[in-house]
C-alpha cells in the first residue's frame, strides 16, 4: 500500500491532488465553479445548505465542474483538530465515490458544531455521521478515518488554501470571477439570485 504521507485521494486534481472534484472533469460547459470552504466555517454551512444542492445539481446537468477547494485555518483560530480531521475523512469518503463524498460534506456541514467546539477531532463523530450517507461506511473508510490515512493528504490542501490567495471562506469563483453567495445578513443568497449571477445561459 502506499504511505499515507503522499497518497491523494480519489476524484481529485491540481497540484498533490489538493482540489476535490464533482462532476465531468470536462464539462460541456467547460466552466469551473471553485468553492473555498472551511468544515468548520458557520458561514459555509449556510452557504452549503442554501446553495449546495443548486451547485451539485450543475455539476450533474455538465453545466460546470464543481471544485472544493478546503481550508483548516478554524483550527488555528478557534483551537483543536476538527477541520484537518474532517477533511482527512471527506478524502476517505472520496475513494468510495464523488457523490458520496459530496453527501458526506452536506451530512458534516449539517450537524457542524459550534465554531468553539471540537467534535469533529472526534472520529467516533466523523464515523457516525457517515452513518447517515448510503453506503459510505466500510472497513477501508473506517480504518482511513479511525487511522487518520489522509491527514498528511489534508494537511496539503491546507497549505494550498493559505497560498491561493483567497482571504476568507466561503469563497465562491466561476472561471475566476468571484460570484457573491452570502447575503449582507450573512446568509446564503437565494438560488435564483446565484443563477443569476452565473449567468451560465
Amino acid at each position: 500500500m502506499t504511505s499515507s504521507s503522499t497518497s491523494v485521494p480519489a476524484n481529485t486534481t491540481g497540484p498533490g491532488g489538493t482540489t476535490l472534484v464533482y462532476g465531468n472533469a470536462g464539462a460541456q460547459s467547460g466552466h469551473t465553479l471553485r468553492v473555498y470552504a472551511d468544515l468548520r466555517c458557520p458561514f459555509c454551512k449556510r452557504l452549503e445548505r442554501g446553495l449546495g444542492p443548486v451547485m451539485e445539481k450543475l455539476a450533474e446537468e455538465g453545466r460546470v465542474t464543481l471544485e472544493y477547494q478546503f481550508a483548516t485555518f478554524i483550527d488555528d483560530g478557534a483551537g483543536g483538530t476538527g477541520s484537518l480531521c474532517a477533511l482527512s475523512a471527506v478524502g476517505a469518503a472520496s475513494d468510495v465515490g464523488a457523490a458520496t463524498a459530496q453527501r458526506y460534506i452536506r451530512s458534516l456541514f449539517a450537524s457542524q458544531p459550534a465554531e468553539d467546539d471540537d467534535a469533529f477531532a472526534d472520529t467516533g463523530v466523523l464515523l457516525r455521521l457517515a452513518e447517515e450517507v448510503d453506503g459510505l461506511r466500510g472497513p477501508d473508510f473506517d480504518r482511513k478515518v479511525t487511522e487518520g490515512f489522509y491527514i498528511p493528504w489534508a494537511r496539503r490542501v491546507s497549505t494550498a488554501f493559505e497560498t491561493s490567495g483567497v482571504t476568507g471562506t466561503p469563497t465562491v469563483l466561476l472561471d475566476g470571477r468571484p460570484v457573491t453567495v452570502i447575503n449582507p445578513m450573512g446568509y446564503a443568497v437565494t438560488p435564483e439570485a446565484f443563477l443569476a449571477e452565473l449567468d451560465l445561459d
